[in-house]
Parts: structure tokens; C-alpha cells; sequence
């Protein structure tokens, strides 16, 4: 029996994991529009990445992986897709925008994954994922008002743009994970410091005001560095090891319901009407997909699975 709970524990572990890992996510979105106060985005993105690519290698050499990048068209494709354009564009859409919604509709992601998947790798969307898809973008006309010209518009287009470009890294890397020269620790520090590079540039040559560095950025910055991207990966690679991928990327989707929750709370951002039903259909259909993605995996844990 106690061998039996013991297991139980081991098991839970990964789970508490993942749930600080999306409460780290989530609240993430308020520390970055309140950072943004100090700082460029595209400084803030920069000198994010850069610090922790600089915390990461150390890292990939203690783990006795192998220093040298591997599959690097492949790792500097997804560092332009998930570090240049996944961070850059939505530290440069909170500016004019809402932290809670930049993350719903970056968050979108996971319904371009299901229309991208479909050209490229052949996977056809099937049966009720229409109607995860079809919530998703009803809640997307809803929450993008095209009649509403300048700032905010632009900030709602920028941060679907980043929703896109994170689907597509989400495509390079199932296309990598097929090599058995993947490794996941190698390839995420690599594409970090292959997406760093524009990010840095930009900063250098585009018009900025100074950094303020007032203890406030500071620990925007700190968090960003050491929480989000850090122990976060780190985390995130814990998880991967215990949890099937799919389950472990479906558990990060409560970060944008945090993220709106932290952003009404702290922030007092409040969506209106139209927006809020927008924010509800989107989450509905992202619920949609989690319910069908636990359904799948464990159907395909009990064919693996031998008899008893």
C-alpha cells in the first residue's frame, strides 16, 4: 500500500508542475505590460532572450548533451518562428494592447496548429475539431473589431500574427522531433540564441527611448529571465519526460484564463461586452480541444498498454 501511494505521488508530480508552470505563464502577461512602462519592447524581448540563452548554455553543457547545434536549418527556423516572432511580436503588441487579451488571442495557436498541420504534415482535421475551430474563429471576429482603426486594431492583428508564428514553430518542430538527432534541451537552447540575433539587432538600430531601470523593471526582467524562461524550460523539459506531449502542451492552456484573470485583477482590465463573449468562445474551443486531445491519449495509452 504504501509502495502504491508512493507511486501515486511520483505520478502527481509532473501535474503540479505543469499547473505552476501555467500559473508562471499566465502571470507572465501582467509582468510584461507593466516591464513595458521602463522599456522598447523589442529591448525588453532582446535583453530577455539574451539573458537567458546565456543562463541555458551553461545548462545544455552540464547536462553532458552534445554542445554543438544539430538539424541547424531546422533550429534557426524555429528560433525565427518561436523567439524572434513568438517574443518579439507580443512584447510589441502590449504596448497598445490588453495583457488578458494579447494572450487569448495569442493563444490561438493551437487552432492554427490543427489548419497548418493539414498542408504540411497531411493531418487532416477531423470530425469535432471543426467545431473547436469554428469557436475559436467566431471568438476571433469577435475580439479583432476591424471598424476600430489605429493602435489597438494593430495590436489584435500583431498578436494573431505571433499566434501563427508559434503554430508554425509547433510544425518545424514536430517535422524535427522525426530525426533521432532531435534533442529537446539542445534544440531550445539553440533556437533561443539563433532568435536572439534579429531580436538584438533590432533593438540596436531601431529609435528607443532609454531603459529605465527602476526596481520595477528590474523585477519584470528577473522574472522574465529567471522564472519564465529558466525554471521554466526547465520545467517544461521535467514535464515532457513524464507526460505525453500532447497532454503536457494542452495542460499550458489555462495560462491565458491566469492571464486574464491577473490582468482584470491587477490591472483593471476589464473586456467589454463583445470582447468577452469573444474571450469566451475562444476558450470554449480551446476546452473543446483539451477534452478531445485526454479522450485521444488515452485511448492510444490503452492500446499500448499490455492486458493484465
Amino acid at each position: 500500500m504504501v509502495a502504491k501511494n508512493k507511486s501515486a505521488a511520483i505520478k502527481g508530480k509532473p501535474f503540479l508542475a505543469l499547473a505552476f508552470l501555467s500559473i508562471v505563464w499566465g502571470y507572465n502577461w501582467v509582468v510584461m505590460k507593466e516591464g513595458l512602462r521602463f522599456c522598447d519592447p523589442f529591448v525588453f524581448a532582446a535583453l530577455r532572450v539574451a539573458l537567458a540563452a546565456a543562463f541555458l548554455l551553461p545548462l545544455l553543457m552540464w547536462s553532458g548533451k552534445q554542445l554543438r547545434p544539430r538539424q541547424i536549418k531546422g533550429t534557426i527556423l524555429l528560433g525565427l518562428f518561436s523567439t524572434t516572432l513568438g517574443l518579439g511580436l507580443p512584447m510589441y503588441a502590449l504596448v497598445s494592447g490588453g495583457a488578458g487579451k494579447t494572450a487569448i488571442l495569442l493563444y490561438t495557436m493551437p487552432f492554427w496548429v490543427i489548419l497548418l498541420a493539414w498542408p504540411i504534415l497531411g493531418e487532416r482535421i477531423r470530425g469535432m475539431e471543426w467545431l473547436a475551430v469554428a469557436l475559436a474563429f467566431a471568438g476571433l471576429g469577435l475580439m479583432v473589431d476591424f471598424q476600430v482603426v489605429g493602435a489597438k486594431l494593430w495590436s489584435s492583428v500583431i498578436a494573431v500574427v505571433a499566434g501563427i508564428s508559434w503554430a508554425g514553430s509547433a510544425i518545424v518542430t514536430r517535422i524535427m522531433r522525426r530525426s533521432p538527432k532531435f534533442e529537446l534541451i539542445s534544440v531550445t537552447t539553440w533556437q533561443m540564441i539563433y532568435g536572439a540575433v534579429p531580436l538584438i539587432l533590432l533593438a540596436l538600430l531601431l529609435p528607443a527611448p532609454p531603459t529605465q531601470w527602476t526596481a520595477a523593471f528590474i523585477a519584470a526582467l528577473t522574472y522574465n529571465v529567471v522564472f519564465t524562461s529558466v525554471i521554466g524550460y526547465l520545467l517544461w523539459f521535467y514535464i515532457l519526460e513524464r507526460l505525453p506531449a500532447g497532454m503536457a502542451t494542452i495542460g499550458t492552456l489555462a495560462a491565458p484564463v491566469i492571464a486574464v484573470t491577473a490582468a482584470a485583477v491587477q490591472l483593471g482590465e476589464l473586456p467589454a461586452p463583445r470582447e468577452a463573449a469573444g474571450i469566451v468562445l475562444i476558450l470554449m474551443g480551446i476546452a473543446f480541444l483539451s477534452a478531445l486531445a485526454i479522450i485521444r491519449t488515452r485511448r492510444l495509452t490503452r492500446m499500448s498498454s499490455p492486458a493484465e
